[in-house]
Order: C-alpha cells, then sequence, then structure tokens
C-alpha cells in the first residue's frame, strides 16, 4: 500500500489528506498543536467561541469539491449560511458602504460615494471577471514546476497588466478615494498590501461577486471539524498533539517523520502544510537543501503579523454586522508603515468580527462574540517584545471601538485575550510572526513562490499558504489540488 505523510492540519493540510485518501493514497496527517485547523484554531472561554481565523469562506465550491471525490456532499458534515453584507465598510467621518454582490444594493452604495463612479466600476469589474478566468479558473490550480511554465503564462499576465498594482489598476476605475479603498482591501486578506500586491489579485472581487461570502454555522472550526470527519471516514489518520521534528532523508528522498514522542514512521512521500522556512531550517536540518532552501526563502518578503483581539460581551449588537471594516484616518501611509518602514502606527485599521450576528450559539445567551484584527508589522520589521507591549495595544483597541462603534464596552466585556506575532511565531513556527507566509508580490508568485514539489527532493511536496496560489482559504485548497495532481502523478505505479 502507498503512504503518504502531510506535516500540519490546517486547510491546506486537510484538503491534501482528503484527496490523497479519496485516491486510494494511504495518508496520515501529523499536527503539533492539540486540535487541527492551523490557522483556524478556536478557543472556547466562559461560555464564548471564538475562531482564531480565516473567518470569511468564499468560493463554497472549492470545499465542496473536496466531498464530491468520494460522492458525497459537504452538507453533510458543514452547514454553509449567506454573510449578507459581506463587509460593511466604515471611515472615521462616518459614512457606510455595505458591500455585498446584490447588484441593485451595490450600485445605489457606489452612487452615494460617487455618481460618476457607477460606470468606472463596471468597467473594474469586468476586468475582474478576465484576470478570474485567467488566473484563478485556468491557473490558480496549476503547478509551477519549471521557469517554461512561467513563460506560457506570461502572455495571459501581460494581457491584464499583472505588473502594475491593484490600487493602481482599480484608480484607473474608479476616482473616488474610498471606494478605491472598497474595491483594493480585499488583498489584505492575502496577506498582500493593495499598493504594490499584482492588479492580478483584482480576481478576489469576481470570486465573491460569483460564490458569495459564506460563514460555517458554529463557526470556522465547524468547516474544520467537518474536513477532519470526511478524512477519517475515508480512513485517514489523524494524529494531534505530536510536533514533527525531522524529515528523514536517504540521499535526494524524504524516507519518512520523527516527531516529538518519539514516533517515527516511513512514508512514500512527505508533504508539508507546514511555514515554508521552517520546515527547510529546522525539519530538513543537517540537510544540504533544507539549509540553503531556507538561506534563500529567509532574504524573501514576509507578509505582515497580525493583532487580534477576542472579546465576549454583554448584550446584542444587531446593528453591527457579522464583518465589519473600519478604515482609519489614513490608507496608503498606513499600509506603508506596516509593510515598509516597520512602525507600529499611533492609528490603525480593524476588521470587526460579530458571528453571534448570524449564529447566536457563539455566545452565552444575551452575550455576543467579536474579535478586533489589526494588521501590524512581523516581527522581522518591528521586533519588539509584544508581552510587553499587547495588553496596552489591546486596551487602545478597546478604546477605539468603545468611541466609535461599541459604547461602554470596556464594563460590558465578560472575557478578553489577544492574540499576536509572537503567537503566530511560536504556536505555528511561522518565519518572523508573519500570518500569511511570503508577500504576495509578482516577484514572489507562481513559479517565484515555493514551488508545490521540490526541486531537489523528489519526494517532497508543499501546500499551504507559502506555495503557489498563495494564502486565503481558496487559494490553500487550490495548492492542495495542484499539488495532489503531482503527488498522484508521481505515486500510482
Amino acid at each position: 500500500m502507498t503512504r503518504a505523510a502531510v506535516i500540519g492540519a490546517g486547510f491546506g493540510g486537510l484538503a491534501l489528506g482528503i484527496r490523497l485518501q479519496s485516491a486510494g493514497i494511504e495518508t496520515v496527517i501529523v499536527e503539533g498543536r492539540d486540535k487541527p485547523g492551523g490557522r483556524a484554531y478556536f478557543w472556547e472561554k466562559d461560555g464564548f467561541t471564538f475562531d482564531a481565523g480565516p473567518t470569511v469562506i468564499t468560493d463554497p465550491n472549492c470545499l465542496d469539491e473536496l466531498w464530491a471525490l468520494s460522492g458525497a456532499s459537504m452538507a453533510q458534515d458543514v452547514e454553509l449560511v449567506p454573510v449578507h453584507p459581506f463587509y460593511r465598510l466604515n471611515w472615521p467621518d462616518g459614512t457606510n458602504f455595505d458591500y455585498s454582490n446584490n447588484d441593485v444594493e451595490l450600485t445605489r452604495e457606489i452612487a452615494k460615494l460617487n455618481p460618476r463612479d457607477v460606470e468606472g466600476y463596471r468597467d473594474f469589474l469586468r476586468y475582474s471577471a478576465d484576470v478570474y478566468e485567467e488566473g484563478y479558473r485556468k491557473l490558480g490550480a496549476v503547478p509551477f514546476l519549471d521557469f517554461r511554465s512561467m513563460l506560457r503564462a506570461a502572455p495571459r499576465l501581460a494581457r491584464h497588466q499583472a505588473w502594475r498594482s491593484v490600487w493602481s489598476m482599480v484608480s484607473s476605475f474608479v476616482e473616488n478615494d474610498k471606494l478605491r479603498q472598497a474595491l483594493t482591501f480585499h488583498t489584505l486578506l492575502v496577506g498582500g498590501n493593495p499598493t504594490s500586491t499584482s492588479a492580478i489579485y483584482a480576481l478576489i472581487h469576481k470570486l465573491e461577486r460569483d460564490g458569495g461570502v459564506w460563514f460555517a454555522k458554529g463557526g470556522t472550526n465547524r468547516l474544520v471539524a467537518g474536513m477532519v470527519a470526511l478524512f477519517e471516514r475515508l480512513g485517514g489518520v489523524l494524529r494531534l498533539g505530536d510536533p514533527v521534528t525531522h524529515i528523514e532523508t536517504l540521499g535526494e528522498r524524504a524516507t519518512g517523520l520523527a516527531c516529538a514522542s518519539g514516533w517515527r514512521e516511513e512514508f512514500d512521500a512527505v508533504a508539508s502544510n507546514g511555514d515554508v522556512v521552517h520546515t527547510y531550517r529546522d525539519l530538513l536540518t543537517g540537510t544540504r537543501r533544507g539549509e540553503r532552501a531556507a538561506a534563500r526563502l529567509e532574504k524573501k518578503r514576509f507578509s505582515p503579523s497580525l493583532f487580534v483581539l477576542h472579546f465576549g460581551v454583554k448584550g446584542a449588537w444587531p446593528g453591527i454586522p457579522h464583518h465589519m471594516v473600519l478604515f482609519g484616518p489614513r490608507y496608503r501611509g498606513l499600509l506603508t508603515d506596516i509593510y515598509d518602514h516597520g512602525v507600529l502606527a499611533k492609528d490603525f485599521a480593524l476588521y470587526l468580527h460579530h458571528p453571534t450576528v448570524t449564529d447566536p450559539s457563539m455566545a452565552p445567551e444575551g452575550c455576543s462574540t467579536f474579535y478586533a484584527l489589526a494588521p501590524v508589522p512581523h516581527l522581522g520589521k518591528f521586533p519588539i517584545d509584544w508581552d510587553e507591549i499587547g495588553p496596552g495595544y489591546a486596551d487602545r483597541i478597546i478604546d477605539h471601538l468603545e468611541a466609535r462603534m461599541i459604547p461602554e464596552l470596556r464594563e460590558r466585556i465578560v472575557t478578553r485575550f489577544h492574540y499576536t506575532p509572537k503567537d503566530f511565531a511560536v504556536d505555528l513556527n511561522a518565519h518572523l510572526g508573519s500570518a500569511f507566509s511570503l508577500e504576495p508580490v509578482l516577484t514572489q508568485s507562481a513559479y517565484f513562490r515555493v514551488h508545490n514539489r521540490d526541486d531537489v527532493v523528489a519526494n517532497l511536496y508543499f501546500v499551504g499558504a507559502g506555495t503557489h496560489p498563495g494564502a486565503g482559504i481558496p487559494g490553500v485548497v487550490g495548492s492542495a489540488k495542484a499539488t495532489a495532481g503531482l503527488m498522484l502523478d508521481d505515486l500510482r505505479p
């Protein structure tokens, strides 16, 4: 029987495990933490359920495809409910913009900002649809293993001006600054700076227009649980609470895994859903390939980190939608501080997650669950002691939300805790505490990203945010499809 190991039970690792097991490859997923999910971990505190994130589910078809491999349906394990509006965008001057795929409502929201931009938005939507077709549908699950594959894709990328940034491209269609922010912030959800991320990422707008934005009832953790249930029904094995310490090799082949508990096992192939630098530097330690690949990766640009404040409060807040983006007084200036200067600015932008407005079961009766997420520089640009400054930064966020959104918030809080760049580094072995791995700039995309199959260790594979196509649930699930295709071609007789 052909056997494969997957390191890490995040979305990418679980999706890969399901694909391999569905194809008859005996698969073991090894997870270092006590629960599966990776960045989609969760906590239960004082009767509240807190998803670590991600919380925005798009393109549910890419998920349902995993169940369809064995003739099942995702509805068997997961209840997805639509979110409307997708997001409410709010600015300090009190302007609100409800963002959805309802064409009548969205046109009205655009016209409120600038009637002249309605037609420009139509042109942008056509552009977004084109890059969605080329960049997501045609190339999203295609592995780029050699430079020739990149050259074949180059004419398509050039035709859509991939060298331009999302901000530059959107600005060529619409003139209102708030609308430009509304149509570019999505790249932040995959770790990209809108002012430097390739315009190809404008495809996210079309992805949401077509597929909607969804919520897994009970939290994103229930989607993870559903994927685990499917994987195990197919005969897959999930090992929890036992970090992999070494990928064992012989010559230029991986032979198996060794874990902290002393557990060792041989496999025909190994795939890593772990951090790409950690995999090469720490799990392939002592090998020439590991040392060289890690040294090269450490010179690349990594996405920022996140500061996430979780809090459970007394009271219900039906006026606060499921997803909100609270823009600050600056947009491009703040992004420059985070991505380039490594400054923890006095102002900030926040993503506010309020799942109990959709599913009250995630909090005790009469209470609400929230988290507020602020992009912050990674540890390489801002090497500060987050244990020391974290509580004060959390207090600043609470003060801001109390003044802007939730009166008397502080006295309503039942429980609170926060998650910092240091936690990303320690819990997830994330290089520099980056929340999204390699920054998705053009020179670190497709062929220039970590390859889905290693160039030297012939049976070592990668899945997840650090490989093609990148971060976000559709991205890492797409990477699983690309990587599974390679593994099945290599492993089948």
